[in-house]
């Protein structure tokens, strides 16, 4: 165990909340850990990014654009900042955010807390190579959320290597409702309007993240617009408003539920994604992951590349590495020369 390690277990003494900022301060004072040179195996191209390696750290972290370049250097092949919203907002009273331990699980209602899109752009405007993407979301009090959601990508077309529609977070309400038919065809064909009418430059890849908890045929209609309206991929899944079998006392909270309990949903959900899309769009699996065997499930089941955060609060900042050490031992434990060979390959 490293000290790196051993720091982020001493960290559970404090409120989740306020060891998390201590982390960003951390690593914002270069105490973040360093990476050996990745398994060439690892290495990937989803929808035009080329990936040093498949395994990327997911939004919630790095909120504001912060320490994407120390989570670069940790070992990540990309890092997803955000949610960002158009005007700074402090989201929901504290506490919330929570521990479950007993489950190795995450609840949060944080609700988009962020600074706001001009010190986003601004710390993105500075970033150096590494892919960083941005995932962008509506302000609670917003008249008009499909508008917020063209305000974040006007505001960082050129800046980010790729950009996220988060639609599926559970703590603004009625945001979940954006990813029915009708919602959900006016926010893409608004964006899509939006992102033809920008610098031919500036375009890289849009992505939309959703919910693990849909309905009977709304993954095949998530499909079909997202193919309509142009975008590249689909990320597979934000967290869960379920609470499957948990023994913590914090089980009780409201808002969304990660790590381990989420794994067995979110990658079912993945491969009926993987069955709709046919190819037709690339796929990212997130949810749940915590070991190489879960990276692994979720290739299998049709994820081109992951992405994990709730994890490293058990596994602290070295699980990064032995999740890409595990990765690559079962890519060739099964006889597969590369990410792309797997993907799908249940």
């Amino acid at each position: 165990m490293s000290l790196h390690d051993i720091a982020a277990r001493a960290l559970h003494v404090l409120d989740a909340e306020d060891a998390h900022r201590f982390t960003i301060r951390a690593l914002q004072a270069g105490l973040g850990p360093g990476s050996a040179a990745d398994d060439p195996i690892l290495a990937t191209e989803v929808a035009g990014l080329r990936l040093p390696n498949c395994v990327g750290l997911a939004p919630g972290f790095d909120k504001n654009a912060e320490v994407f370049g120390p989570m670069l250097r940790a070992g990540f092949g990309f890092v997803e900042c955000g949610t960002v919203t158009p005007l700074a907002q402090a989201g929901n009273p504290r506490p919330r955010l929570f521990r479950l331990s007993e489950d190795r699980a995450v609840i949060n209602r944080m609700g988009f807390n962020n600074e706001g899109l001009e010190p986003f752009a601004a710390r993105l405007a500075r970033r150096g190579p590494g892919i960083v993407g941005a995932n962008i979301g509506a302000n609670k009090e917003a008249e008009d959320r499909i508008g917020d959601y063209v305000t974040g990508l006007t505001r960082l077309w050129g800046l980010a290597s790729y950009f996220t529609i988060n639609i599926s977070s559970p703590n603004t309400p009625g945001l979940r409702a954006l990813q029915t038919k009708a919602a959900l065809e006016e926010l893409l064909g608004r964006l899509a309007q939006a992102r033809d009418s920008l610098p031919a430059e500036g375009r890289v890849p849009m992505f939309l993240k959703v919910a693990p908890d849909l309905e009977d045929g709304e993954v095949e209609a998530i499909v079909e617009t997202v193919v309509a309206n142009g975008l590249h991929g689909i990320i597979v899944s934000n967290t869960t408003i379920t609470r499957p079998n948990l023994a913590s006392k914090h089980a009780g909270e409201a808002g969304g539920l990660s790590g381990a309990p989420l794994t067995q949903l979110s990658t079912q959900m993945l491969g009926l994604f993987h069955h709709a899309a046919a190819g037709r769009v690339a796929l990212i699996g997130a949810g749940g992951i915590g070991s190489g065997e879960d990276a692994y499930a979720k290739l299998r089941a049709g994820a081109c590349a992951v992405q994990l955060y709730s994890a490293m609060v058990y596994g602290g900042p070295g699980l990064v590495t032995r999740i890409k050490r595990d990765l690559a031992a079962c890519l060739r434990r099964d006889g597969f020369v590369s990410v792309a060979a797997a993907v799908g390959a249940n």
